[in-house]
C-alpha cells in the first residue's frame, strides 16, 4: 500500500481520534463478530472480518475498501478469527465446532480439526507461532499445536463458556473470561492460567457480578482492561495478583449483552470501545474521561480497532454486517 509505505520504519505518531468515514464495506449478510488488521506492517492494509454468515473475508481496507477474498470453509457462524504472525494464514473457529487454518493466497486449509465444542474464542501464542488456544461452549479451554494437529493441554474451569482469551506478555500466563456459573459468587469471571502446567493461578480477580465479554492488554504498561456487562470497563494489573484499579472505571458506553470489544490505541493513550447503541467511545486512558463519541452504526457496534501503523485510521464493525473505516 502506497499510503502505508511512508510510515514504515518511522516511529508511531500520536493517535488522533478519527473524524470522517472513508469506506463502508457491506458484503457480509450477517453480524460481524471480529475484525483484525494484518499484523505484518507491510501488509497492514489488509483487514480480516469473521461473520455469522459463515464466512471470513479479507479486505483492502486502506486503499480501496474492496473485498479481496472470501473464505467459506465453515458450515455455521464464524465467531473467532486471527491472522498468523506471518500474515499468510488465517485461523478461524466457528459454531460448527471446526477449527481451520487457511492459506490466504490459495484459500486452501493447511490445518482442519473437529473440536469437541463450539468455538467462541481463539488466540495465537505470542511467541510460539504454531500454538494457539481455543475456548467456547465448554468448561474446558485447549491449546493446540498446528504442526501435529493435536491438543497439547487442557485447562479445566468449572464454567459454562469461555468468552475471551488474553495472553499476558511472553505467553507464560494467560487469562480467560468466562460465563460465571455460581449465582451466589462472582469469582471465576476472570481466571489466570499457567500456560505450561495448565494450573490455575487465580480465579479471585474480578468480584463484581458481571461477565466480561472481552479483554485487552495495554501495549506499554503492565495492565489489562476487561469489558463488563455492567456497561463499564475495569482496569487490572497484568502482574500477580492481578489487582483491580478501584479508582478508574471507563463508563458511558452500553454493552447490553453484546460481545462488545475494546482495545488500546498502539501508543497506549486511548482506550476505544464499541457500544450496543452503535456508537464508538474514545476514552483517555489516564483520566478515564470520554474524549469523543462517534455515531458509527445503526446497529450494535461490537468492535473498534486502530490501525497498527497509520495513527488515526480506525476500523469498526456491527451487528448488521457492516465494516466501516474512519479517519
Amino acid at each position: 500500500s502506497e499510503l502505508i509505505k511512508p510510515y514504515l520504519g518511522s516511529k508511531y505518531k500520536l493517535t488522533e481520534v478519527p473524524k470522517s468515514l472513508i469506506f463502508c464495506m457491506s458484503k457480509h449478510s450477517g453480524p460481524v463478530n471480529e475484525i483484525q488488521w494484518c499484523p505484518v506492517q507491510e501488509q497492514s492494509h489488509m483487514l480480516l472480518s469473521a461473520s455469522m454468515d459463515k464466512t471470513v473475508k479479507v479486505w483492502d481496507a486502506v486503499d480501496t475498501g474492496c473485498c479481496l477474498k472470501t473464505y467459506s470453509c465453515h458450515s455455521c457462524a464464524v465467531r473467532a478469527a486471527q491472522w498468523s504472525s506471518c500474515g499468510r494464514r488465517i485461523l478461524s473457529g466457528g459454531f460448527d465446532s471446526m477449527l481451520h487454518l487457511t492459506d490466504v493466497e490459495t484459500g486452501k486449509q493447511i490445518f482442519s480439526s473437529k473440536n469437541e465444542f463450539r468455538v467462541s474464542a481463539l488466540k495465537f501464542h505470542p511467541t510460539e507461532s504454531n500454538i494457539f488456544i481455543c475456548g467456547g461452549f465448554s468448561p474446558e479451554v485447549k491449546s493446540w499445536d498446528i504442526r501435529t494437529s493435536k491438543v497439547l493441554r487442557v485447562y479445566k474451569a468449572a464454567v459454562q463458556q469461555t468468552l475471551d482469551i488474553l495472553f499476558l506478555p511472553e505467553g507464560k500466563e494467560f487469562l480467560t473470561s468466562t460465563d460465571a456459573v455460581s449465582r451466589d459468587s462472582a469469582d471465576r469471571t476472570i481466571i489466570a492460567w499457567d500456560f505450561q502446567s495448565a494450573a490455575k493461578i487465580s480465579n479471585q480477580i474480578f468480584h463484581e457480578r458481571y461477565t466480561c465479554p472481552s479483554l485487552t492488554l495495554h501495549p506499554k504498561e503492565s495492565v489489562f482492561v476487561a469489558q463488563t456487562n455492567g456497561s463499564y470497563m475495569a482496569l487490572f494489573s497484568s502482574q500477580r495478583p492481578y489487582r483491580i484499579n478501584k479508582k478508574k472505571r471507563y463508563e458511558g458506553h452500553k454493552v447490553e449483552g453484546f460481545a462488545v470489544g475494546c482495545e488500546f490505541s498502539p501508543d497506549g493513550t486511548l482506550l476505544v470501545t464499541g457500544s450496543s447503541d452503535g456508537k464508538v467511545f474514545f476514552y483517555n486512558y489516564h483520566t478515564a474521561r470520554i474524549i469523543r463519541t462517534l455515531s458509527a452504526h445503526k446497529e450494535a457496534c461490537v468492535s473498534a480497532i486502530f490501525h497498527p501503523v497509520l495513527p488515526s485510521l480506525l476500523a469498526t464493525c456491527d451487528w448488521a454486517g457492516e465494516v466501516k473505516i474512519w479517519q
